[in-house]
């Protein structure tokens, strides 16, 4: 798979999933099945079949946190100037941190970019493929439309 270019000019999506190509793993899941929470990488990791392997039966985004360029109007939660779902997020999930997480991909995220801190504080604890979730977080990702 092609390296992801974090010097790009598109913001990258940090809730990507797997099966975009030019992607990054830069956080793993851990924590519990009941609280997830992401552990953030020190540098930004290819997305590598050898990766994905690492994944096993479970969809890679349940492993890993992707990120990849943002896919704007081919995204459901883009709205042709700004990413709903960073804005669900912002607006309506409960802080999980109390300081910025050390995030590699920081600078190139949309959702930073678009949210700033109120992003960050919530991102350690949105898996891409949560399938034990809180109606909040369903809610959240559920796509607007317009």
């Amino acid at each position: 798979m092609e390296e992801i270019d974090v010097n790009s000019s598109t913001p990258l999506c940090p809730s990507a999933r797997a099966e975009g190509g030019n992607s990054a793993v830069f956080g793993v899941i851990a924590g519990t099945v009941e609280n997830p929470q992401v552990a953030y990488l020190k540098q930004v990791q290819p997305l590598t079949d050898e990766l994905i392997a690492l994944s096993g039966s479970v969809t890679p985004t349940e492993v890993f946190r992707i990120a990849a360029p943002c896919a704007e109007t081919g995204c459901q939660h883009f709205d042709g100037a700004n990413c709903g779902l960073a804005t669900r997020v912002a607006n309506q999930m409960a802080a999980v941190s109390e300081n910025l997480p050390p995030c590699a991909i920081r600078r190139e995220c949309r959702w930073w970019q678009q949210e700033g801190k109120a992003a960050c504080m919530r991102c350690p604890q949105i898996i891409t493929d949560n399938y034990i979730h809180s109606e909040q977080l369903l809610e959240v990702a559920t796509p607007r439309t317009v």
